[in-house]
């Protein structure tokens, strides 16, 4: 539906200044996150009715009608001019306000994301489990949809997505892609993924793995030939692990550490730093590869020893975060700072990879 010349004004605004994402707030002028701050429009403050028409304006007839019965919704909105957003509507002192994440109009590439090389051969797979983590707003999506463009590029082979909602639409390449909205295309990830199955995908993209039915079809799926890369919220592999595992019941747990021994071929968890120069957020990362040392490891539920295997492993592309932390830091890509407080363990990495507050030279 058409955006209106108000909502125009706001997200003209977002474009020029490259934010990330608008929140609309009653009793505030327009919030722009701009490399990952909040900064105010130069506006008036919005009252309660302004946000009411904000969000009911980007809203079709039957989404208005879900959100008025669920109190909230998630969608994808585009705008010729100014392209796909990702929209939720809230409630917020029972008036409705918005959070809009402005979506990439291109899909950028690997040295641009600063994605490791790694990416590339976890996204060449043929069959298994590819994980991308980390906290909201740390480019889980955006990694997803570089890996897809990039099958999309290379491989004659079909392509399922399932998204909440869906950010970038991929044109035709080589490859065929379904990409399915959730409460557009689909009721919700679980039945989606199951008739997905049914549809002779070569490779499934799941937009995030949250729950027990979604979690325990798509291992199933990675297990029988076919390539899995879903997204989760969770700040390392190992926690990961934990999570995952977690989603079912006791007596199923050793059979589900067997299934992700097997089929898992690599986790990749993000996150994004503001730069030392506050330009910019860089990307510091953890990546396991499921090597025959890693399978062990995970099969003994000894997840603990596989931060031996990354550090151990760089040969193979692994990494720990604090190492990616403390490579940006010499590089003087982020502060002292920075790399302390985003580390895992503080005391143990200031001693282990930080010898002062001065970059290295």
């Amino acid at each position: 539906m058409p955006i209106t010349d108000e909502m125009a004004r706001i997200l003209r605004t977002a474009r020029r200044t490259e934010a990330s994402d608008v929140n609309i707030v009653a009793g505030l002028p327009p919030a722009l996150r701009i490399q990952g701050e909040i900064i105010f429009a130069n506006t008036p403050p919005l009252s309660r009715d302004d946000t009411h028409r904000l969000a009911y304006g980007v809203l079709t007839e039957e989404q208005r009608r879900v959100f008025e019965r669920d109190w909230q919704i998630c969608c994808s909105v585009y705008d010729d001019e100014h392209g796909r957003m990702r929209v939720a509507v809230y409630y917020h002192a029972g008036n409705p306000e918005l959070a809009i994440r402005m979506c990439n109009t291109a899909v950028k590439t690997r040295e641009q994301l600063s994605l490791p090389e790694v990416a590339d051969t976890l996204t060449r797979m043929p069959t298994g489990l590819v994980l991308i983590t980390g906290p909201t707003g740390s480019g889980k999506t955006t990694s997803l949809n570089y890996m897809i463009d990039l099958i999309n590029s290379e491989r004659r082979c079909k392509i399922i997505t399932i998204e909440d909602p869906i950010e970038y639409i991929h044109p035709r390449k080589k490859a065929v892609i379904v990409q399915q909205e959730v409460h557009t295309d689909v009721r919700n990830f679980a039945s989606a993924l199951v008739h997905a199955l049914r549809q002779n995908p070569d490779v499934i993209c799941i937009g995030e793995m949250r729950d027990y039915d979604t979690t325990a079809t798509a291992l199933t799926a990675a297990e029988t030939g076919h390539l899995v890369i879903a997204t989760l919220h969770t700040p390392n592999s190992l926690q990961t692990m934990e999570r995952v595992i977690s989603l079912f019941p006791a007596e199923q747990q050793r059979q589900v550490i067997g299934q992700l021994a097997n089929c898992l071929r690599g986790i990749i968890a993000q996150r994004l730093i503001p730069s030392a120069d506050k330009t910019r957020r860089v990307l510091a990362c953890e990546v396991l590869i499921a090597n025959t040392a890693a399978r062990q490891h995970i099969r003994g539920h000894e997840f603990h020893k596989l931060l031996t295997v990354m550090e151990t492993s760089s040969r193979e592309g692994m990494l720990l975060l604090d190492q990616s932390l403390a490579s940006l830091y010499e590089r003087g890509d982020i502060t002292y700072d920075a790399a302390v407080n985003n580390s895992s363990d503080p005391a143990h990495f200031k001693e282990r990879y930080l010898s002062s507050p001065t970059p290295q030279t």
